[in-house]
Formats: C-alpha cells, structure tokens, sequence
C-alpha cells in the first residue's frame, strides 16, 4: 500500500473527510449464539441489484439462477437465486425473507413484457417531472410482478414536494405509485460502473450490505487520505475499504506498530512502515542505516518486540 503523504493529509480538512463516511449506514448487532437457518439462500432483486438472504420450504430444491417469488419490502417480486450462503455478512435475523413458490414460465414471460412498460414509464415520470419543475433524477423504475404497484427510485439534492407529481402520475398510470428518494450509494449499486480499480462497483457486483465505511479503515490500510484515491464514483469511502479492514486487522495484531523501537545488531531501530500484504518491515537505525524485514523474523518475547536470525 501507499504511504500516508503530508501533502495529502493536508489537501484536506477534517470537516472533508468526515463528509466521506457514512452517516446512516447499517449499524453491525451483536448476533450471540444466534446460528442462522440452513440453507440459506443469497437472491438477487435484478432491478436494483440488491441482495436478499432468504429460506425455502423443505420440498423446494433450488439452484442457482432460478426465479422466486418473495415478500419484499414494496411487495411481492420476482428475485434470481444466487445460491447458498454459509457465511451472511451484515444481516440481522429479522432480515432474512421465506421464499413462497418458485417463478414459473409464466411469470418469467410476464416479467419480460413489464421491462418494455417500465421504459415506457421512465420517459413519462421524466416528462411529468418537467412539467411540475421538480429538480429530480430519476434513476430506475420498477413495476412488481404479483402486485399493481410501480416504483420509481430518484436522487436529489434536497428534499421533494412530490405529491402533485404523485396525484399525475396515478391519473396516468392507473394504479398506485410509490416515490423513492435514494442516497448516492444506492444510485450507483443500482446504475452499475467501472471502479478506479477497473472492475465493477463492489455495491453492484460484490456486495450491497457492508459495515459503514470510516476514515480510520482507510488508515488502518496506509493509504493516502486523498479524497480522490480513497472515494468511488459515488462521492463516498470505497466500498473495499470495509471488506477488507478485517484482514488487516488481524494481520496487524501479528506485527508491530509503527513507531516500535528494536535494539538490533548493535543499534536502536524504530519501525517506520509495516506492509500486511507484502509481510516486509522497514526500519530506520539511529546509525542512518534503513533496512527492510520480512515479518517472519520478528518475535514478540515478554512484551517486547524482536528480531530473530
């Protein structure tokens, strides 16, 4: 990883920092001894790319790939299976959904023909957003399978009077409408990209349910607080930052800080940077001397750090 540059540290204010994190992310419960039900399957809402944890019935076998019908939380919807999860991350018992029937042909051929109505219902919400001067993006819009209901997930800057646009749209539509207002996070999970990194959003591709993203996890990681390497299209912390801040936490607990001083061969040494990824050490010697260690030389003896030949 990069080092931590003065001239990053000082591109920005703690006030811009803070405006990286999350603020009203899914907060981690201590779960116990709670055992989660097995199996539990991992489906996928394809028109907002969130992902669902959810049981079956004991006679249904399931594959991957396969469509169910399950109780969201705007109404009965078709989901994909993704197959069995045996470790859920970022969920809490009360999250986990029972599957009710397996998708037939039917519905599948029924979903088709509400993908050609929702591009349909996408050009009239943006005409109708026009029309009543309303700073609104729309980002996706979504009819449920089993219900007569269509969804329409938008971002704004502020917040929305939209009850005229409401009262147009069910004139139109003739059937009940729902208006959502999304966060950043959500419009990219939803929208999709590439990633600094070349790959597709981790919200989009990887996971949508992760632990609140905070600054210190991208120091815990040595990586330049520069807003523009460690935040994603969507104005935010990197999703990868949570992911993988328990990798280096316990990677971590099996070196020393920085700032750690050694007596070796002869001369006083203080660790100047511990790379968890390369297993390397670098120490600077009140000699001049800069050497770089593999991490398997150092040993912790009675609360003491070493280094062993």
């Amino acid at each position: 990883m990069s080092d931590v540059f003065e001239s990053d540290i000082d591109a920005l204010s703690n006030e811009d920092l803070a405006a990286l994190e999350d603020q009203d992310s899914l907060e981690q419960q201590d779960l116990g001894d709670y055992v989660f039900p097995s199996p539990l399957f991992k489906l996928k809402l394809e028109y907002s790319s969130e992902g669902l944890y959810a049981t079956a019935p004991e006679d249904m076998t399931l594959v991957a790939g396969d469509g169910v019908i399950i109780p969201t939380r705007y109404g009965k919807d078709l989901a994909f299976v993704l197959g069995i999860s045996n470790t859920p991350i970022g969920i809490r018992p009360s999250d986990i959904l029972e599957i009710e029937r397996k998708a037939t042909e039917d519905d599948l051929e029924r979903l088709k023909g509400l993908r050609k109505k929702e591009d349909a219902a996408f050009k009239i919400f943006q005409e109708k957003v026009e029309l009543h001067h309303l700073e609104m993006k729309l980002i996706a819009t979504h009819y449920l399978l089993e219900e007569q209901k269509v969804l329409f997930f938008f971002s704004s800057e502020n917040r929305v009077d939209f009850r005229e646009l409401v009262k147009d749209l069910v004139s139109v539509f003739k059937m009940r409408i729902e208006l959502r207002q999304i966060g950043v996070r959500d419009e990219s999970r939803i929208t999709g990209g590439l990633g600094v990194c070349g790959r597709p959003y981790c919200c989009h591709a990887v996971s949508d349910r992760l632990r609140p993203v905070s600054i210190r996890m991208a120091k815990d990681q040595n990586l330049s607080l520069n807003s523009m390497k460690i935040s994603g299209q969507c104005g935010r912390l990197l999703c990868c930052l949570s992911y993988e801040h328990e990798w280096y936490t316990e990677s971590r607990k099996m070196l020393p800080n920085e700032g750690v001083r050694i007596f070796y061969d002869g001369t006083n040494f203080r660790v100047t940077e511990v790379n968890p990824i390369t297993s390397m050490i670098k120490m600077s010697g009140e000699d001049g001397r800069l050497l770089e260690v593999p991490s398997s030389r150092f040993t912790r003896q009675e609360g003491k750090w070493r280094i062993v030949n």
